[in-house]
């Protein structure tokens, strides 16, 4: 493979999988050129880091001038359509996208907000699904579950950060609503997957961990990961709403929300048979 048709590149390199897809496509054989507001840049002689301008305010291509076949876009969906002309003038050919399952969980959410993401993600999916068809550019969008692996993935770490500070858990009902959580390093190999395989252009896959357990497992096992005995408080909405208003005090809380209460008693699964057909994507289990 030629330098050109090696090298890929990469919105979001900073971000949660970030990390795991450079690795991955480096393990490929591919050269990643990172792009990012970040400064100062990452020091690497593997990766090529690029400072990325405000698009509306640059007054030279976004992306310089090396031509950029392959994409994959980690940065929120709703993000890409900025750039939509200068991946076009780039020399795009495939962009895989992360998008995620909320679009589908969170319509009927009880919180406005929640509501809205899922609406945003939609859209967005829509517009960059429009754009690629009219600009005879291939995609393919990823929709993980539950993300986790690292310090900052929102997720299975603020569960352990809050078993950390407190010394227990507190879930609403029995907690049973299934889920899957799925490993960072896992959502990277599907994306450099995705960017290879003739069969993926212009499809879209729900990407879902290789475990499915209720909420309260998915707890007890952060748990045991800290080497300690589960101590899950359970506790009636009226109450969960009254720690709710307290933990939002603290500013590492003030995005929690009463709707990711109701949530611990549904099930959020999604089969991933397309991916594994397509991409051979073989998730881990669930390892907090």
């Amino acid at each position: 493979m030629d330098a050109a048709a090696s090298r890929v590149g990469v919105l979001g390199a900073t971000s949660l999988v970030g990390g795991a897809l450079l690795d991955e496509l480096l393990a490929q054989a591919l050269a990643p050129v990172a792009f990012t507001r970040r400064l100062p840049l990452p020091d690497s002689d593997r990766i090529q880091w690029c400072s990325l301008p405000d698009s509306e305010n640059a007054s030279a291509p976004v992306f310089g001038d090396l031509p950029i076949s392959l994409w994959v876009s980690l940065a929120p969906i709703w993000i890409l359509p900025r750039y939509f002309d200068e991946l076009k003038a780039a020399g795009a050919k495939r962009i895989v996208a992360l998008s995620s399952t909320s679009r589908f969980t969170k319509t009927t959410s009880s919180v406005p907000k929640e509501q809205a993401l899922a609406r945003r993600l939609a859209d967005a999916e829509a517009a960059l699904i429009e754009w690629a068809t009219a600009a005879g550019i291939e995609y393919v969008i990823l929709r993980p579950t539950l993300i986790y692996g690292g310090e900052h993935d929102g997720n299975v770490s603020e569960i352990s950060r809050f078993i950390r500070r407190f010394g227990l858990f507190p879930v609403f009902g029995a907690a049973r609503g299934l889920r899957q959580p799925v490993k960072a390093a896992d959502i990277a190999a599907a994306s450099v997957a995705a960017l290879m395989a003739p069969v993926a252009a212009n499809q879209a896959y729900n990407l879902s961990g290789g475990e499915t357990l209720t909420y309260r497992e998915m707890v007890a096992r952060v748990f045991t990961s800290l080497g300690l005995r589960p101590r899950i408080l359970t506790v009636p909405l009226g109450v969960f709403r009254l720690a709710l208003t307290l933990a939002r005090r603290l500013p590492r809380y003030r995005h929690w929300t009463v709707g990711m209460a109701q949530r611990m008693n549904e099930d959020l699964v999604f089969p991933h048979d397309d991916a594994r057909r397509d991409l051979g994507y073989r998730p881990s289990a669930f390892e907090p």
